[in-house]
């Protein structure tokens, strides 16, 4: 079904001129000849687009917008105006219009804009819906336990999801550590900005300085352009530092430096660039035994660990098996799609896991 568009114009003649040419396109359309009317019937029927003069007899085009926005803020806004007028349909683009249109057009002028307004729209609906996906996905309930472990860790996320402390998570490999920064991210006052997850012991340190640090051009053989690292492409978001127990340690004194400064410089570069990004870190492994041996340094560490949560392995919560079994039954087979017997729940309790979820999941 496509878009529903109000036209507003105190010219009668126009305004029918339009309709006509949209509705051959399959619009579905409606009219008005001044802001009240527009007003009127924006308040009792829901429109995809309004498409509107700049100068009209009392109220101008960005006015309307304005209170259109008021009753549905979802409508988008095109204004069509006069040469005289185009820095009044800027400025309304700055106030969210989708774009203008300089009178006279021709038809195929009017048809372009719409339909470019149109992928804007289902674009943001897609990420509207992504949006929504993402925090259902990541929603405090989806880190399945009732294991008195887990309930005392649902309630720490809850805490330091709304603050913009670092936080540091410990546990063995295949435990969710990558699920529980998630969802300290998409529950905080920055999920609306990136969440960048980057596995440090999967990299070189010459490649993992580059990943989070980027470089300039001509910083090395084949660096022909500029390339932002993860800290910059992550801006008001938060950077994930996956296995940060397998940095080296000169790669240590680097992240710690950005740590301090909330600055980094780039690969082959010298000017400082700020950095504005929460920084959530977790290791399988040890670190006050790395510590121990000068493995790892301790100002690092403690600057790492603002707050602390260890996941426990799946054989000390065996009680949530039965739980885990069901929610990965329904991601594969769809609510009901498939059922489990009581000897197989007995025999998968009886195991212990040492790959933990990620296991029990591929099983």
């Amino acid at each position: 079904m496509k878009e529903k568009i109000l036209i507003v114009d105190d010219q009668v003649s126009f305004c029918n001129h339009i309709q006509t040419v949209l509705e051959m396109e399959g619009y579905h359309t409606d009219v008005a000849h001044n802001a009240g009317q527009a007003l009127a019937t924006l308040s009792s029927q829901s429109f995809d687009i309004l498409l509107t003069d700049m100068k009209m007899p009392g109220m101008d085009g960005l006015e309307l917008f304005k209170k259109s926005r008021k009753i549905d803020p979802d409508i988008s806004g095109i204004i069509m105006t006069a040469y005289g007028s185009i820095s009044s349909a800027v400025a309304s683009i700055k106030h969210g219009a989708s774009d203008y249109l300089q009178k006279p057009f021709e038809p195929e002028s009017l048809l372009m804009v719409i339909e470019k307004t149109v992928r804007e729209r289902q674009m943001l609906q897609e990420i509207r819906d992504l949006r929504r996906e993402v925090n259902q996905k990541y929603a405090f309930g989806n880190i399945i336990g009732k294991n008195y472990k887990m309930q005392a860790i649902y309630e720490l996320i809850k805490k330091v999801s709304i603050t913009d402390a670092r936080v540091f998570i410990t546990g063995e490999t295949g435990v969710g550590k990558e699920l529980v920064a998630k969802a300290i991210h998409f529950n905080s006052p920055r999920k609306n900005r990136p969440f960048v997850s980057i596995n440090c012991g999967a990299l070189a340190e010459t490649l993992l300085e580059t990943e989070l640090f980027g470089h300039e051009r001509g910083a090395f053989t084949g660096a022909i352009r500029r390339k932002e690292g993860k800290f910059e492409y992550a801006r008001g978001g938060t950077v994930f530092l996956d296995e940060v127990g397998d940095i080296s340690t000169g790669m240590q004194v680097k992240l710690l430096r950005v740590l301090q400064e909330k600055q980094l410089e780039r690969v082959g570069g010298n000017q400082p660039v700020n950095v504005d990004v929460r920084i959530i870190s977790a290791t399988n492994k040890d670190l006050e035994k790395m510590m121990a041996k000068n493995l790892f340094r301790k100002d690092l560490y403690y600057r790492l660990r603002g707050g602390w949560l260890h996941l426990p392995p799946l054989r000390e919560r065996k009680e949530d098996i039965p739980l885990l079994l069901t929610a990965f039954l329904e991601e594969f087979c769809g609510p009901g799609g498939a059922d489990i017997e009581k000897e197989a729940i007995s025999l998968l309790m009886s195991y212990d896991y040492p790959g933990n979820i990620r296991e029990l999941r591929s099983i």
